[in-house]
């Protein structure tokens, strides 16, 4: 994690990773997503994001294609 980068927030997030705010709120309570709530609202790291899908860790385990 870089210090130095911006936090951005959930709408950023959703528009970066092109998927719906009711996936981003499933995945930061069912699979982990790298998110931390400030008040009220969630805040991301952009590289923490990235690093987590390039895990594998939002991909549903139901899904076989490879």
């Amino acid at each position: 994690m870089n210090s130095n980068e911006p936090w951005v927030s959930l709408d950023e997030i959703v528009g970066h990773l092109g998927v719906s705010r009711d996936t981003v709120y499933r995945w930061i309570q069912h699979k982990g997503m790298p998110a931390h709530k400030l008040g009220r609202l969630w805040k991301f790291q952009v590289s923490e994001v990235n690093e987590w899908v390039r895990a594998g860790k939002a991909r549903d385990p139901d899904d076989k294609t490879d």
